[in-house]
């Protein structure tokens, strides 16, 4: 089965997501290789696609990208980058001569992608030979790990050998094992492989890697000596007898049913398994990976498949799968009709793809012509006890969460009947790899547009709908992001999240409005203020205070829409973790931030609030912009605020580099009891100003400290953590 294609435009930013954000990017990405020392490589030699460490870098070059399929305004990337190795789509960015884009890390395994310009226009990675023969516009990439091993090419010479033969105007891949003898008096047990819909002879080499999964096996010594013969037979009975006679004729194989295998993924496994039930005998072991038996009047002489049939194995994907419902009703009708099966149970983290089957493959293999392993599911599969049934249309809230046996969930959206006419809708959200931005298709159901994404890890997510090309709300979802009126938002609740969820009703603090005269903006402005359970006016001490800045495009309600820092605040102070403190969120869109924050936030609360006036008492922090705009507080009031933060920022301003000049060591060492620095991973478009800006303090003496690489993009969920992170070590004397 050849990957799935979907369509998307890849959307705009959003309007408020002007020119801080846009030049901050452009510079960051355009002056990466200088501040790594990355020496410029010809455009024409270059990859499109490079792998380290588990993170996949796009860069396509404009120039190619006209020469393919002339002048765009858009690209995606199409790939099963997805949750459960579905594929979604990625979206590229305009950076100088080339479009660009990193996605990690992803875990290790085979992959397959092609692009897609101005949601139409597919083309193929021309910088890369690993074509997909059944549609030569997909490309392969291999991540090699411990979790692919069998996956991984043996060494030279200790492998089998993969032939094409032709026949009656067709193809076959055929596997030979190690050391095959065409004289030996035994002839080989055989397994038919068959492809799924729209794919070819060529799919179980390419985007299954039998080649190197039956190498693994066979120099383990996990599976007979054998033949396996992946053909293109389309689901005809007829085709599959003139691929047997065509191996008979030209391979020393068993023509015995005892010794002859047939197994398949999507709908080669239904082709198994028809031949199964209905023709029991032909073959002894039978395997079917998500394929899906024909609806109704499941008439079977139990008797005669049982005689006929050593094993008959079934497998399925999550319920991202759609043969995941349909294998569920299989198994319940092969149990009243008396049919022995086996049942690998639900593979959790693969939808209806060939990374499960790649795992389908790996596990039947070993089960065929000899003394079968243990026949219960493989490691971590779950049962199958029931139908997935959300919730009818027209439910709501949405979205709708299921939580499986082994605490996996998985979110179901749905629009609403307002885009019954609509040619294509994707569901954009925060659910690749550390929190990335990948699109997933939806289908429609009725006159509505419906689909599954998960398994999700417990955390804080959020999401639109992109409906031909433009975003929408889900209006169903009460949820709201002022700043960006189309998204909504849900948490998947658990333990990884605990600090993100809400506190019970009376046990937090409190979030108030502060109204403010700006005049730097020359206008009324509000910022959000957290102040702690039991918080006291009157106290004796006033209270230490916090000014938490947002990003660019961003405004003084994001880190409570966004940021869950009432949440992060409340658990915190529940758990002891943090002093009791003020919070003040401000609004920092402003051509002088520095004048703002001194002239008009620090003051308005003061008068509002009991908090602390001297630098030992005062804390500042932000992200992107707001790490930016502290940056250069640090750099003009030195100990002006004794605990600095900067999340995914660096000192300098878009496009003029970093540079440290006007910073004065002495100052900040002297005034400054904690400045921290966090970052993304290389996902993060600024990871290499932050690097930079680390390493121009060490030639000028500033001290700080760097929490490490904060596994995620330049998003919420790196910045949630920084929170977590940076918030317990305010104004306390043992702060490291």
């Amino acid at each position: 089965m050849t990957p799935t294609s979907h369509h998307r435009r890849r959307p705009r930013r959003s309007a408020v997501r002007h020119r801080f954000v846009a030049a901050l990017f452009t510079a960051v990405m355009c002056g990466a290789a200088a501040l790594t020392g990355a020496q410029p490589v010809a455009a024409a030699a270059a990859p499109w696609v490079t792998v380290t460490e588990g993170f996949v870098s796009f860069r396509v070059p404009v120039a190619d990208v006209q020469n393919a399929v002339g002048t765009v305004s858009s690209i995606v990337v199409e790939a099963n980058f997805g949750p459960s190795s579905n594929v979604s789509e990625l979206g590229l960015g305009r950076s100088g001569d080339a479009w660009t884009s990193v996605i990690g890390p992803l875990p290790a395994g085979l992959y397959h992608y092609r692009l897609k310009a101005d949601g139409t226009r597919i083309f193929a990675d021309s910088t890369n030979s690993a074509t997909v023969t059944s549609d030569p516009s997909w490309r392969t990439l291999f991540i090699p790990g411990d979790s692919a091993r069998l996956l991984t090419d043996v060494p030279t010479g200790q492998g089998g050998a993969i032939t094409t033969i032709t026949y009656r105007g067709r193809a076959a891949n055929v596997w030979t094992p190690p050391r095959y003898d065409a004289r030996r008096s035994r002839p080989y047990p055989v397994l038919y492989l068959q492809h799924g819909e729209g794919g070819g002879h060529a799919d179980w080499a390419e985007l299954g890697r039998a080649r190197q999964i039956l190498d693994n096996l066979s120099v383990e010594g996990r599976m007979e000596p054998m033949v396996v013969v992946m053909g293109d037979t389309s689901g005809s009975r007829n085709e599959l007898e003139h691929l047997m006679r065509a191996v008979h004729a030209r391979y020393h194989v068993a023509r015995d049913s005892a010794h002859q295998a047939l197994a398949g993924a999507d709908s080669g496994g239904t082709q198994a398994l028809r031949t199964a039930l209905t023709r029991p005998g032909e073959f002894a072991y039978v395997g079917s990976f998500a394929g899906a038996y024909p609806e109704g009047g499941l008439h079977i002489d139990a008797r005669s498949v049982n005689a006929g049939t050593r094993l008959l194995r079934l497998y399925t994907g999550n319920v991202t799968d759609p043969a995941y419902n349909p294998t569920y009703r299989l198994l319940r009708g092969l149990d009243r009709a008396g049919v022995r099966h086996e049942f690998d149970g639900v593979n959790p983290d693969a939808g209806h793809n060939w990374t499960a089957w790649q795992e389908n493959l790996a596990d039947f293999v070993p089960r065929l012509f000899r003394s079968a392993p243990d026949p219960g599911p493989s490691s971590g599969h779950l049962p199958l006890r029931e139908e997935f049934r959300p919730p009818a249309p027209g439910t709501t809230p949405t979205p709708w969460l299921t939580t499986l046996a082994n605490g996996d969930t998985f979110v179901t959206v749905e629009t609403g009947t307002e885009f019954t006419g609509a040619k294509q809708v994707t569901l954009w959200g925060n659910w690749a790899p550390g929190g990335s931005w990948v699109n997933v298709p939806l289908t429609r159901v009725g006159d509505r547009w419906r689909g599954t994404v998960g398994p999700l890890k417990p955390w804080f997510y959020y999401y639109k709908f992109i409906v031909d090309g433009v975003s929408q709300k889900d209006a169903a979802n009460p949820t709201r992001v002022t700043t960006e009126p189309t998204w909504s938002t849900f948490l998947v609740p658990g333990a990884r999240a605990r600090l993100l969820t809400d506190v019970p009703p009376g046990q937090g603090g409190t979030v108030e409005t502060l109204t403010y005269h700006s005049t730097v903006a020359g206008e009324q402005r509000s910022a959000y203020v957290w102040t702690p359970p039991g918080y006291d006016p009157d106290r004796p001490a006033p209270y230490p205070v916090l000014y938490l800045q947002h990003g660019g495009g961003q405004s003084y309600t994001d880190w409570v829409e966004m940021g869950r820092a009432r949440q992060i605040l409340d658990n915190q102070f529940r758990d002891g973790d943090i002093v009791p403190m003020v919070v003040v969120m401000g609004n920092g869109n402003v051509p002088d931030f520095t004048r703002e924050l001194r002239e008009n936030i620090v003051p308005a609360a003061r008068a509002e609030y009991h908090i602390a006036d001297d630098p030992a008492g005062q804390a500042l922090a932000g992200l992107s912009m707001g790490g930016f705009q502290t940056y250069d507080v640090l750099k003009t009031h030195p100990g002006e605020f004794a605990y600095i933060g900067t999340f995914s920022s660096a000192i300098g301003t878009p496009g003029g580099g970093v540079d440290p000049t006007g910073y004065d060591p002495e100052a900040i060492n002297n005034g400054t009891t904690l400045l921290r620095v966090y970052v993304g991973n290389v996902t993060d478009f600024v990871y290499p100003f932050t690097m930079a800006t680390m390493a121009a303090f060490d030639r000028v003496g500033i001290r700080y400290e760097f929490a490490g690489v904060t596994q995620g993009p330049h998003g919420w969920d790196a910045w949630q953590k920084n929170l977590i992170d940076f918030a317990p070590r305010l104004f306390r004397p043992d702060t490291q």
